[in-house]
Formats: C-alpha cells, structure tokens, sequence
C-alpha cells in the first residue's frame, strides 16, 4: 500500500511539473508579441508629456464656454462626449478658407461634430455628414454660449441646424417640465417652414408644430391645445393672427429665431415680425439667418439683437454660386419662350437622361399655364403657384424631391430656402423682379458641393436689371454675352421695402446718442 501511495505521488508530482512547463514555454511564446507592440521608452515619455499638458490646459481653461443646463440634474438627458476646441491657429487657418468673418474674435470654430457638447439625441442626425458646415461651425459656439447670433450665408449651408441644435439643447432638453412654448421660428414661406418643422421635428426631442395660412385656424389652434409644442415655426401672418386670437401665448419664448430674415422684409412683413417680437420676453435669445445683410435686415437687428455676434460665409453682397454655370439667353419674341423651353428640356433629357429640371415662372398664371402647356407635351410636370393648395403644393414638392416627377414649374416661392436635393438644371423662362431672387433662383441648383447649370432668357421688358445681371455673370468669370451687351449697365440705387428711395440709411454698428433733457 505505501508503494502505491507513493507512485501516485510521483505522478501527481509530474503531472504537476508538465503542467508548469507548458504554462511556462506559452508565457515565453506569448511574451515576443506583446513586447514588439510595446511603445518605446520615448514614446511613453512622450505621451505622458502630452497628457501633462492636456490636463494642465484644462485645468487653465476652467469651464469649456458651453453653458450646460443638465449638470445638476441627473434625469436630463445625457450629453455627448466633446473633444477640445480648434486652436487659435487652426481657427485663422479655417477662416481663411471658407472665406469668413467672425465679430468676436474669443469664439473658436467646432471642425467635428464630437466637439459638440449636446444630447446624444441631437448628435445622431449628424452621423449622415461628415463634418460641420461652415455656418454649422461657428454659430454652434456662439449660440450654445447665449449669445444672439447673425448668420450670413448662402441658402442650402445648413442652417436650420445651425439654429435648431443649440436652441433645442439650452431652451427644451434643459427644462423637460415645461409645456409651453419655448422656441419661436418665424419663415418667410410654408414651404420654408414645413422644411424647418420637419428638419426639427425628424430629431424627436420634443413637441413640435407648425402654422402657416391656407389651412383652417381654429384646427391649428385645437392641434396648439392638444400638442402642447415647445417649439413653434411658422410664417408671419398666421403667427400674428393666432396671437390676436389668444390662440397661442408666446411670454415665455426662450429663443426666437428668424429665418431668411432679407426674404421676409422683401415681401413686406416687417410689421408683423415687429408685432410678434412685441408678444415675446426681451430677456429671450435672438438669431437671425439671411442670406445678404441689406440696409433693412441691419436695422431690425439693431432694433430687436443685444450685441450680436455677426458671422459672415463668404461676402455680406449677394453673389452667385460659383459652382453653377450661367447660361444667358437674350429673346427677341417673348412669344418663343415656350419653344426654346421644349428645345432646352429635350436637349437636357438626351444628354442627362431622367434629370431633375427646376423650371421657374414670375406669375402664378404663368406657372399654370406653362405647366399645362408641358404637360400636353408629354411631361411628367408638376407645380408649386399660390392658386393651389397647401396640399397639392406639398405633393408637387415631394414628388419632385423623390424623382417621381422630374419637372418641377414655380414661382419665386421655391427660390428660397427650400433644400431640393439634386437639382441639376434651373430653368428662368421670365427673369425675377430683382437680381437677389436670380441669384437664389439659381442657387436652388450646385448645392452641397455639387455642380449645376442655369439657363436664363433675358427679353427687351428685363432690361433694367441688365447692369445688375453683368455685374453677377462678371464676378463668377463669365464673358458678357453678346446679346445682353446692346442693353444698359446701368445699377440703380436699392429702394426701401418700405420707404422707397428716399430714406436715410442708418448705421446699426453705431450706438446710440444719449439725449438730456433740462
């Protein structure tokens, strides 16, 4: 018995001594690996050196500028990750090439999108791009910080995140048990603002609604009383009826914002706007967005903005997109419009095949009729004019968006705006009452980076915007045509939407003089 105790004791033992070995021999195996992957004493050196100096710039920096409402509430929403902001350098370098200007020089762009310091819900949408735009970049800081913001910049830059995202994270996600409305979108058009609403509404955060005219009041105000929205957009003049109408209380808007704020002076809303503005709180947060920063459009931010921080992409005039070529076709006979329009679009469908062709019209029975006449012609067309509508005009617009119709005729209420994607022609059968809806009319192609083309007939009744025309085709490097050579290259001077051409213009830049009196 004690010799078998003991053989099993040998062979436990070497059973024990075989089992080290193998662990051993797969350390030593495992082991050249993982020491090749090693960083080398330098690196380490340096990446400590790094870390030091990340956390001591932190430490100097304090608080990172983006006003947080969540942090001392643990059910708000969670925000996301942020990486450091751009260095000063970074920053000069960024301007320079996207052709910007800044009026406050302490605010630094965000070049990715984990820069942004939001709700993870707000983030999410963005994973489709793959980097800020330029306006996206610089008004995010600003706005998130509190501070009223100008944006200028060409339609189709991505402003309604612009304004959408910071307004959306400091005034609703910051204050989940308020039912009230806290942010106010005012746009010069329903098409305009059913965009907005559905940019903002795709981000589902919180209840949304959008007014508009053409459609019964006393349904949207039972949708108000049923919605409960936090975020209102709407146009000027169903705005300012509701409110009359006790149909809608705007005391505790937090941000108003006012879209294609040159747009809407043009067409005469000043007073309306001025209206609303009056039925909201002086301590809210302002932000205009306009494409141009006319004479009027700097004199209502004087009125309503305290010290704005001003963002210019590009030039505060009215330019033409450079990535869409001009094409200038002087017309003898307006009669043969019509024909060169079919010559045109037949042309186009055999070199470009199912191409999306933006038609424009100056008149809603023009619009109608050239609809009709296309129609007859074997096109599939549709049309957006004031004498349809909101309906028919949203089915026009949905299906010209998805390809289902190629052909799209409207008025100037498309030229603005309105993110159509993948328009590759623009068409101007009657060129626009001023040279701003031209160049936005041909602004509705070459967007998102994309190149376009434009085709515009210029007849003996458009000649008083003939100087105005060169002048655009001259800053985009084009060669005067000839036939638009034989017409004038006269500018006249910019009338007041209001007061014609007999006002004094007025500096908003400048503060005001303060008056006593014995």
């Amino acid at each position: 018995m004690s010799n078998t105790k003991d053989l099993s004791e040998a062979e436990i033992a070497a059973k024990k001594e075989r089992k080290a070995a193998k662990k051993a021999a797969k350390a030593a195996a495992d082991a050249t690996p993982i020491e090749e992957s090693k960083p080398s004493e330098q690196d380490e050196k340096a990446a400590k050196k790094a870390a030091k100096k990340e956390k001591k710039r932190k430490a100097e920096e304090g608080v990172d500028g983006v006003q947080d409402n969540n942090s001392k509430n643990e059910n708000q929403p969670k925000k996301s990750k942020k990486t450091p902001p751009a260095s000063t350098q970074d920053a000069e370098n960024f301007f320079k090439e996207n052709n910007m200007t800044v009026s406050d020089s302490s605010i630094k762009p965000l070049l990715k999108f984990d820069e942004l310091d939001v709700e993870k819900a707000l983030v999410k949408p963005l994973t489709n791009f793959e980097k800020p735009t330029p306006i996206q970049s610089i008004t995010w800081p600003c706005l998130l910080q509190g501070k009223d913001t100008i944006g200028i910049a060409e339609t189709g830059s991505g402003k309604t995140l612009a304004f959408a995202i910071p307004g959306l994270s400091r005034h609703v996600l910051s204050d989940t048990s308020n039912h009230t409305p806290s942010i106010l979108v005012i746009a010069p058009t329903r098409e305009l603002a059913v965009q907005t609403y559905d940019s903002i509404h795709k981000l589902d955060v919180t209840p949304s609604i959008c007014l508009y005219g053409g459609v019964s009041k006393e349904e949207q105000k039972r949708a108000i009383k049923k919605s409960k929205p936090r975020v209102v957009v709407g146009t000027p003049g169903r705005l300012l009826d509701l409110v009359n109408d006790g149909g809608i209380d705007f005391s505790n808007i937090k941000y108003l914002v006012l879209d294609e704020a040159d747009r809407m002076l043009d067409q005469g809303f000043e007073k309306d706007i001025t209206a609303i503005i009056g039925n909201t709180p002086s301590s809210r947060q302002t932000a205009m967005f306009s494409a141009t920063w006319p004479q009027s459009v700097r004199a209502l931010a004087a009125t309503f903005m305290r010290d704005p921080v001003r963002v210019t992409v590009g030039s505060e005039e009215l330019t033409a997109n450079k990535r869409v070529d001009q094409v200038i076709e002087t017309i003898d006979n307006p009669r043969m419009k019509e024909q060169r329009l079919n010559a045109h679009l037949k042309s186009i469908r055999k070199e470009m095949g199912n191409a999306r062709v933006l038609v424009f019209a100056l008149y809603k029975k023009e619009a109608g009729r050239i609809e009709s006449t296309l129609r007859r012609g074997g096109h599939a067309v549709g049309s957006i004019h004031g004498d349809l509508s909101q309906q028919q005009r949203m089915k026009a617009l949905s299906d010209f968006k998805d390809g289902s119709v190629p052909l799209l005729v409207a008025t100037d209420v498309a030229a603005r705006g309105l993110d159509i994607p993948n328009v590759e022609v623009v068409i101007n059968v009657t060129f626009p009452l001023t040279i701003e809806d031209y160049v936005h009319r041909i602004g509705r192609t070459g967007r998102g980076g994309a190149y376009g083309k434009s085709i515009t007939f210029f007849t003996d009744e458009d000649k008083s915007h003939a100087g105005e025309l060169m002048k655009v085709l001259r800053e985009g490097g084009y060669e005067i045509p000839e036939g638009l050579k034989k017409y004038p290259a006269v500018i006249k001077k910019k009338d007041h939407g209001s007061y014609g051409a007999h006002f004094k213009e007025i500096d908003p830049d400048a503060k005001p003089k303060k008056i006593t009196f014995d």
